[in-house]
């Protein structure tokens, strides 16, 4: 989800001094997996809001994003005051405004796509986002953009394509040119469209996000959540989506989608003091794991072999940048950077 890559971004940045720092070098070495597993349970909570959004077919889904982003900016708020961080700080604030716009559009594009689309295929269109990021940040960010990315890029074009089936692709056995009409009639575009989009300002959101490294986490959550709550409240209003949800099941299932959604990003920020941001992008990786579980398990959806294998291509494409991505990160004369010398060359 766009709104909580900022957190690979600015690892260190949550906790600081010595006593707390000792705190977490002791655990890292009493459970040496523990980054790995605060991933993987990250990955379950976000994977739980989608099968939320999915579920409360009564709601709009622009209207449940609204309920999300309160469950971001409320707990951000005393956080950025207790660490005495300036809310909106000069000279970022241009770069703050159109961070909260692309990662709010995609997160509501990511809704409707879950609400329109199998979970699971929804779920490994929106998670190529990482994927995507070396193109964007090649044209706005000068970055290198080698053949590894080059590669990776590809097979997860492939793998959206084999996804999304569009008909014009993938035209299923008919007997006439009625039938052949049907299915394209039958065919929801504009789910495969809102996830693709979401996958392509979450990018967006994601190179924006390197020029606010030096910011602590708060004060991005706390003006991605104002600006989203403001935002996502507009359009619901000017979609005639703004009303209370039902009594009983559904207001449960709202407070839940907003409590997953701040524990999902908790545990992710702590996952990411414990462990480079490569393992915890592999380990995230669970989050489709999860989402084809939910679709078999709660909506009863088989998902076909062309699915399965567009999420194999994904996810390895995906696995692919994260192992590249620790492999940089460790010494030169390291054994493990050159039993993965693949991964680093350009």
């Amino acid at each position: 989800m766009p709104e909580h890559l900022e957190l690979q971004q600015l690892v260190g940045g949550v906790l600081q001094g010595g006593v707390r720092h000792r705190s977490l070098s002791w655990l890292q070495c009493s459970c040496p997996y523990l980054g790995i597993i605060l991933a993987t349970i990250s990955s379950l909570f976000f994977s739980l809001c989608s099968v939320i959004v999915k579920g409360l077919v009564d709601i709009n889904p622009i209207e449940l994003a609204t309920f999300r982003f309160i469950g971001v900016l409320l707990p951000s708020i005393p956080i950025a005051i207790y660490k005495e961080q300036s809310f909106f700080p000069r000279g970022k604030r241009i770069i703050l405004v159109l961070r909260c716009f692309v990662g709010t559009t995609g997160l509501m594009l990511s809704f409707y796509a879950f609400r329109h689309m199998p979970l699971a295929d929804a779920s490994v269109i929106i998670f190529s986002t990482p994927v995507f990021v070396a193109i964007f940040a090649r044209l706005f960010l000068r970055e290198q953009c080698g053949m590894f990315n080059v590669i990776t890029i590809l097979l997860t074009l492939v793998g959206v394509v084999l996804i999304t089936r569009p008909p014009f692709f993938f035209h299923e056995d008919s007997t006439s040119l009625v039938d052949e009409q049907v299915i394209e009639a039958n065919y929801d575009v504009w789910g495969p469209v809102a996830a693709l989009s979401s996958t392509l300002f979450g990018a967006n959101a994601y190179v924006l996000l390197r020029a606010l490294k030096g910011l602590h986490f708060s004060v991005i959550m706390t003006n991605f959540g104002a600006f989203a709550l403001v935002y996502t409240l507009i359009v619901c209003y000017y979609l005639g989506a703004l009303c209370w949800p039902l009594c009983g099941s559904d207001r449960l299932l709202v407070i839940a989608l907003a409590l997953f959604s701040f524990g999902g990003q908790i545990l992710l920020t702590l996952a990411l003091q414990f462990e480079q941001a490569g393992p915890v992008a592999i380990a995230r990786s669970a989050d489709i794991v999860f989402a084809f579980i939910w679709q078999i398990m709660f909506f009863k959806e088989t998902p076909n072999v062309y699915s399965v294998l567009g999420a194999l291509l994904v996810v390895s494409s995906v696995v692919l940048s994260g192992l590249r991505k620790w492999a940089l990160a460790l010494p030169r004369d390291s054994d493990l950077r050159k039993r993965l010398k693949f991964l680093v060359i350009e």
